[in-house]
């Protein structure tokens, strides 16, 4: 318990929508904000108030995912890292852990038949484009942060247009199956706390839904 606290305070089925990102040339400023994110790896933490705060959101967290990751301490570490990740991001960390679950369903080394790999399936081009071809996208770290700077740079490109800015991560641009598979995964499964849940979408995921209706 006390080494948990102090990180908080410091800081198996078939792969249905595996990553596909598009590879496509980066202007230099873009390119220089990637290398920048993945080069930066300070201690993850919380980002809460208080330690309690923190500890609720883990264990609600963490009972929702020990029948997709059996040990507890893998799967708090794998939590922290990604509420870290997904809010050094600025996104909602029960939106990355539904992405997750669409990608992965929380399978570290995962590998689609386009080659993208871990958690968040991320393509190997990305490395390339970050100036480091040596990073090892089935790390923890490694690919929660890649996975999260794609999505919140395809956001930013789309407006914050979350159907969109999905479509762009999975390589389904304008089709309506992946961004409702991760909206429904983030709505049915993720949300924390659900009086709160609203406050929290991107633009464009309540629409979602209703996209291919």
């Amino acid at each position: 318990m006390r080494r948990l606290t102090a990180l908080l305070l410091a800081a198996v089925a078939p792969l249905a929508f595996a990553g596909n990102q598009k590879y496509e040339p980066l202007s230099a400023s873009v390119q220089a904000g990637l290398h920048a994110a993945i080069s930066d790896y300070p201690v993850p933490f919380l980002a809460f108030g208080t330690v309690e705060e923190a500890r609720a959101w883990l264990d609600a967290m963490s009972k929702k995912l020990a029948r997709r990751m059996s040990e507890k301490r893998a799967r708090e570490e794998f939590l922290v890292t990604v509420h870290y990740e997904a809010k050094r991001a600025g996104l909602d960390p029960q939106l990355v852990l539904g992405l997750i679950q669409v990608e992965s369903n929380f399978r570290k080394h995962a590998v689609s038949s386009a080659g993208a790999r871990g958690y968040m399936q991320v393509m190997p081009f990305w490395t390339k484009l970050s100036g480091r071809p040596e990073h090892n996208l089935f790390n923890l770290r490694t690919n929660l942060r890649y996975g999260c700077w794609i999505l919140r740079h395809y956001l930013d490109r789309e407006n914050g247009d979350l159907f969109r800015a999905l479509g762009r991560y999975n390589g389904s641009l304008g089709q309506a199956d992946y961004p409702n598979a991760v909206v429904r995964a983030w709505t049915g499964n993720w949300k924390y706390p659900a009086s709160r849940a609203a406050s929290s979408e991107p633009r464009g995921a309540a629409a979602v839904e209703h996209y291919s209706r």
